[in-house]
């Protein structure tokens, strides 16, 4: 990627949106990292230059750092003005695009950026969005050596990497692995951005779509080594967390199949089956949930419906979604683990005939999800692909998110060290 002929090596578009801001603040904390030998120039951009200054003061007051405003840059445009999102693109070399949901407003970013060779990363935790992006622009943007990488967040590096990791640390071969996310909070509970809450909506009420897309793909099915790993039931007990748990919705289960066929098909690596649940807790958390989705699912499947969800998500959402977003003593006091309970064959032993014979687990711990590891995730995601070039994968294009296996190959120590030793993951045999 041509860096020198561009001001900006990083704009971060839609800076002044609730996740926006945090990702603002965390380029300017990277720029700050003593092991950082010279700045990278950067920018904000949007439709407001009031609000995006306002977002830069926040985060120089937050940070210590008086002179931030004056040394980064500000871009005016606007996801429906395609002119000025071109401009925005000519200038950068890599887009940080905070501005969702993705489905509405997240292709002509990538069409701005695919045009002008300009590399994008987003924090998508839409399947639909990410499975057509890359059939409709994947070929251009390996023309044009831009890379294109979704779920570069939360959704979906933690998941991602885990299963890389797992496969990794086993003495032997990985066939399936299931994870269960578990969120932890302080005494004033959990809360998310209803902008997150708006994506699910859309998405589950457009499924029939992906269904249609996901057909239409004709892909070859990627070979299934040892026993099929089976679905548990919407509701299942794990012995092993002491907890009830739910199937995990968002985007991890599309992005690492994606990356499991990326592997096999291009670097003929045994491919590993997966399913994703979150738990929920005891019995009490059970049954509030199976109210909360009975009215989901209820709602969701009328127009009107989606528009009552989306109007007031606190009150369907009891409680955990709103408009106003956490507050910082509620992002604080909120982290995450997932734990990775994996199985295969140890060396020697082959899937012909024979039960797995070896398992192992591994845990990916992390702050608040959403506000703390998503801009940390992102943002490191852009300095890989602006400081590491001769690794990644040669022929460019929407990869899906197989930037990721670079990101633990290239920036193990540094990325995973940064949310709460990631790397530390504990691992057990039987």
């Amino acid at each position: 990627m041509a860096t020198q002929q561009r001001p900006f090596h990083l704009v971060v578009f839609g800076a002044s949106g609730f996740t926006g801001q945090f990702v603002t603040e965390e380029v300017a904390r990277e720029q700050m990292s003593p092991e950082r030998s010279s700045r990278l120039p950067w920018a904000v951009a949007g439709r407001s230059r009031e609000k995006l200054q306002r977002v830069l003061e926040r985060a120089a007051m937050k940070l210590g750092r008086p002179t931030l405003s004056s040394e980064v840059g500000i871009i005016i445009c606007d996801i429906t003005n395609p002119a000025s999102l071109d401009e925005m693109a000519k200038q950068a070399t890599v887009v940080l695009n905070c501005v969702g949901p993705y489905r509405f407003y997240g292709e002509p970013v990538v069409k701005a950026c695919v045009e002008n060779g300009t590399s994008c990363i987003d924090i998508c935790g839409e399947p639909q969005f990410l499975e057509l992006m890359y059939w409709k622009y994947h070929e251009k943007a390996a023309e044009k050596g831009a890379y294109i990488i979704g779920s570069s967040g939360f959704d979906s590096i933690p998941a991602d990497l885990g299963v890389i990791y797992t496969r990794n640390k086993m003495n032997g071969t990985l066939t399936a692995v299931e994870s269960f996310l578990t969120i932890h909070s302080g005494p004033e509970g959990l809360c998310t951005h209803d902008g997150t809450w708006k994506s699910a909506v859309y998405g589950f009420g457009d499924q029939s779509n992906l269904k249609k897309l996901r057909n239409e793909s004709n892909l070859k099915p990627v070979p299934i080594v040892g026993p099929k790993l089976k679905r548990r039931w919407p509701i299942s007990y794990c012995r092993e967390l002491n907890s009830y748990s739910i199937p995990f919705l968002g985007a991890d289960v599309s992005v690492v199949k994606r990356t499991q066929r990326y592997l096999h098909e291009n670097l003929e690596q045994s491919p590993v089956q997966y399913a994703a649940y979150v738990t929920v807790g005891g019995v009490t958390s059970v049954i509030k949930l199976m109210f909360a989705g009975l009215f989901f699912l209820f709602f969701v499947k009328f127009g009107i419906g989606r528009q009552l969800l989306i109007k007031f998500p606190w009150l369907f959402s009891f409680g955990y979604f709103s408009k106003q977003g956490p507050t910082q003593k509620q992002i604080d006091a909120s982290s995450f683990t997932l734990t990775f309970f994996g199985q295969g064959y140890s060396q020697g032993f082959g899937p012909d005939k024979n039960k797995p014979n070896i398992r192992i687990c591994t845990q990916v711990k992390g702050p608040e999800a959403g506000y703390v590891a998503t801009p940390i995730a992102m943002v490191q995601a852009a300095i890989t692909l602006l400081t590491d070039t001769s690794d990644l994968p040669k022929a460019a294009g929407r990869i899906g998110s197989q930037l990721c296996t670079n990101l633990w190959d290239l920036r193990r120590g540094f990325i995973i060290s940064k949310i709460r030793k990631m790397d530390k993951s504990k691992r057990s045999h039987d």
